[in-house]
């Protein structure tokens, strides 16, 4: 922040959101697009998902590039010039090493701060976000640059309709800064999970230590030889749709209500619902099972798709420029991703302005 960056507050300060940026790629892929190369149509996509349209980064635009404009945007709409860190969620580094984050906040102009990268698929930004607060409260930083930004489009399979009709590339990022837990904006305690009993239902096979990329016999093996389509690396994203569903219903209303009790809301509380823009079909019945109206559930998805941890940013973004989201409303995140992986966070929002 100007001035507030270099100040290293106590112990227990609450961490305070005081600014939002996003960033999309120029090139947008509507369902028709879709449709010209795959076995699908438009009205089959919004059936199923609700997503419309998506945007595409270029083979020459990497995960940092996105999450670079993304903080540049977030630090300009909180008025600051510099951070005490930066956490960075993503599934899409631009390495397998390093991480990315050193090189965003290099790209930034921050200096030496610490940056990082958190690796919890779609809810990464949540994961961000408790680990920024975190840092905050521990007084090891004054303020922390969030930012949630993946290209999803480089790990999909170009033969898979279901996957490609959902994903869409994007970054979004937050400022935090130190202050008092009453301060709109103040987050409240964090609720995350994981089940890794539920690891094998969304992932990327291959490309880790477990199943590298140049593996030749079949998985697990290291042998040489045909084993068939076991033995053959598979570097795309899976995702087991019915079962990733009901977990994601499941566990995001759970969550969702848990961070609310912890702020002191009723379901009655809550103006906004501002969850991960996974699909429309998900969003409505996490709104049910919580027996919350799903007009409180802003959607941003139709738009962009699915932008993994980029999506509550940019859903965020999306709701309070167009008057969805205004200062004072009792607002919940949640998300649910790979791992498995969920969280929520309850705040109320700020006075600020989305760039």
């Amino acid at each position: 922040m100007s001035g507030a960056a270099a100040v290293r507050p106590g112990s227990g300060s609450a961490a305070v959101l005081c600014g939002l940026g996003t960033w999309l790629p120029p090139h947008a892929v509507t369902n028709d697009d879709l449709a010209r190369e795959l076995d699908t149509s438009d009205a089959w996509i919004r059936s199923r998902t609700g997503i419309g349209t998506r945007f595409i980064a270029a083979p020459s635009t990497a995960t940092s590039d996105l999450a670079v404009e993304a903080g540049r945007r977030a630090l300009k709409s909180a008025e600051a010039d510099s951070v005490d860190a930066v956490v960075l969620a993503t599934t899409t580094p631009d390495h397998p090493c390093p991480a990315t984050a050193p090189l965003v906040a290099a790209q930034l102009g921050l200096g030496t701060v610490p940056a990082f990268d958190v690796g919890a698929v779609c809810t990464g930004f949540l994961y961000a976000l408790a680990t920024g607060a975190g840092l905050i409260a521990t007084g090891t930083a004054g303020s922390v640059l969030v930012i949630g930004a993946d290209t999803y489009s480089r790990i999909l399979d170009p033969a898979d309709r279901s996957t490609r009709a959902i994903f869409g590339d994007g970054a979004g990022a937050v400022v935090l800064r130190s202050g008092g837990a009453d301060e709109p904006g103040a987050l409240g305690p964090p609720v995350l999970g994981s089940d890794g009993t539920g690891s094998d239902l969304i992932t990327v096979r291959s490309g880790g230590s477990r199943e590298p990329l140049h593996t030749a016999g079949p998985i697990g093996t290291g042998d040489g030889g045909d084993a068939g389509d076991a033995a053959r690396p598979d570097p795309y994203f899976r995702m087991a749709g019915r079962a990733v569903f009901r977990n994601a219903v499941e566990r995001m209303a759970e969550a969702s209500l848990m961070a609310a009790r912890r702020a002191g809301w009723e379901v009655a509380d809550i103006d906004r619902l501002v969850a991960h823009q996974a699909n429309l079909r998900i969003l409505h019945a996490v709104a049910d099972r919580m027996r919350l109206p799903r007009h409180r559930c802003p959607v941003h998805l139709d738009q962009v798709g699915n932008t993994a941890a980029a999506s509550i940013p940019l859903a965020l973004s999306y709701a309070a420029a167009t008057g969805r989201l205004t200062p004072g409303h009792r607002t919940l995140l949640t998300a649910f991703g790979g791992g498995l992986t969920w969280g929520a966070c309850a705040l109320r929002w700020p006075a600020l302005t989305p760039m």
